[in-house]
């Protein structure tokens, strides 16, 4: 298995009330799951958990046959070859399309670093775009760029919390099957949470449901 959460319980500082409860979830690599759920529910938070940006209670999770948290140890979020795609896409304004999904490789030589922003902006159909900034790109061209950067530095996994929440109903059906289509393209496991149907039927192998403690 790819990834497994076992038993994962979490709860914030100075509360009582888990968020998470003896949470199971296997996935295996190269499926795309979505995780639905009521408000509250902790699916965000699900994501946090694999990321590395919260520190589960109890439980262990396993990536890639690495365990990156349990009682005993915690790697931390830069060392889990994980790429995640936030609801705002928090590209850099003052970057340009290139320089926002080169930043993350900054360290490998600059031919190769080209290459794959190259090679990138191709799978994004974003080529002509590769010099214009943030606010010269519509909501669907920023997405696209967010996913790019984040797929950049191939990360074992790709998380996104409510990918298509800020785009028009119009574009939502072609950026899921675009998304899905470089998702399948770069061979990358992906972890999604979503309120809609429609994503989880364009875009889903399988879908987990969190349901509240």
């Amino acid at each position: 298995m790819f990834l497994d959460l076992k038993n994962v319980s979490f709860k914030y500082k100075g509360t009582d009330k888990y968020v998470l409860k003896d949470l199971n979830i296997s996935v295996e690599k190269g499926e795309i799951v979505s995780i639905v759920g009521l408000s509250g529910s902790g699916k965000s938070t699900v994501l946090r958990l694999i990321a590395g940006l919260e520190v589960p209670a109890s439980g262990s999770i396993t990536i890639n046959n690495r365990v990156v948290a349990d009682k005993n140890s915690f790697v931390p979020p830069e060392k889990r070859k994980i790429g995640m795609v936030f609801q705002d896409y928090a590209l850099f304004p003052h970057f340009t399309v290139h320089s926002n999904i080169a930043f993350g490789i900054s360290n490998i030589p600059k031919k190769d670093r080209d290459e794959r922003v190259n090679r990138l902006l191709s799978l994004i159909n974003m080529n002509e775009y590769k010099d214009r900034y943030p606010y010269q790109l519509s909501g669907g061209q920023q997405q696209r760029v967010a996913v790019a950067r984040a797929l950049a530095p191939n990360p074992y996994l790709l998380l996104m919390d409510e990918p298509f929440s800020n785009i028009d109903f119009e574009l939502k059906q072609k950026m899921r099957m675009e998304i899905r289509c470089i998702l399948n393209a770069e061979a990358v496991t992906c972890i999604f949470v979503t309120h809609d149907k429609s994503d989880i039927e364009d875009m889903s192998d399988r879908t987990i449901t969190i349901t509240a403690e």
